[in-house]
């Protein structure tokens, strides 16, 4: 009878929620740490305060805010953080000659609307947008993201941040994408995105936003495999 009682603690409930014994979850080898994950909110019920500090506590934990929900994003390697790298020095440069705001990379989020916040790899905002430097700014004026490989991040920078940054009326939006070595511009129009160019090795990329800006699609890709 009693080691009945013993195998039954040691297994989770059948709706997947720990078994719970005189008032206390029963533990089990791989199991969650259940007293951990019930200190946080349930999906869905995140607010923005509550995201900020777990994002500024989770380290090198790339993770956005969706409407509620916490959406973590892939780890970034060498040959990602070698575009990002040479991307960031060519647009922060010429910010730094021609315009006034600031060049940012992730991780820093943005707040696209309430309950929304997005970290994209590379953004330019204007002064107006930085409310407080202790908090994300109102949304960018240019962002740039650089797909990590596999479906779900692609779809993810493709599609569903081309439609949330037009939501959110971001000017200028760019992909770099490796597995194509493209890199497409889009410019606001309206409520949606038109592509102002995709370009490839052997062209340069421009910016309708700021005028004068260019990348060599070449060397963006080249810097990707460390050359």
């Amino acid at each position: 009878m009693a080691t009945g009682v013993i195998a039954n603690d040691r297994r989770t409930a059948s709706n997947g929620r720990p078994k719970i014994v005189n008032g206390r979850p029963t533990r089990r080898r791989g199991e969650p740490t259940w007293e951990v994950a019930r200190a946080f909110p349930l999906q869905g019920h995140w607010t923005e305060d509550e995201y900020l500090d777990f994002e500024e506590s989770s380290g090198n934990q790339m993770v956005e805010l969706v409407n509620g929900f916490l959406e973590f994003l892939p780890m970034p390697d060498l040959f990602h953080q070698g575009i990002v790298k040479y991307t960031l020095r060519r647009l922060d440069d010429f910010v730094t000659e021609n315009e006034e705001g600031e060049v940012v990379f992730a991780p820093c989020p943005i707040r696209l609307w309430e309950g929304h916040m997005r970290e994209p790899d590379i953004f330019f905002v204007k002064a107006h947008r930085i409310k407080d430097r202790r908090q994300p700014p109102e949304g960018a004026d240019l962002a740039i993201e650089v797909p990590s490989p596999g479906e779900e991040n692609h779809k993810r920078d493709l599609q569903t941040k081309r439609r949330v940054y037009a939501k959110a009326k971001i000017p200028e939006y760019w992909i770099i994408d490796a597995e194509t070595e493209t890199i497409t511009v889009l410019t606001l129009s309206g409520k949606t995105y038109k592509v102002h160019g995709k370009f490839k090795p052997g062209q340069q990329a421009t910016s309708k936003l700021l005028p004068g800006f260019a990348l060599d699609v070449a060397a963006v890709f080249a810097a990707g495999r460390g050359k």
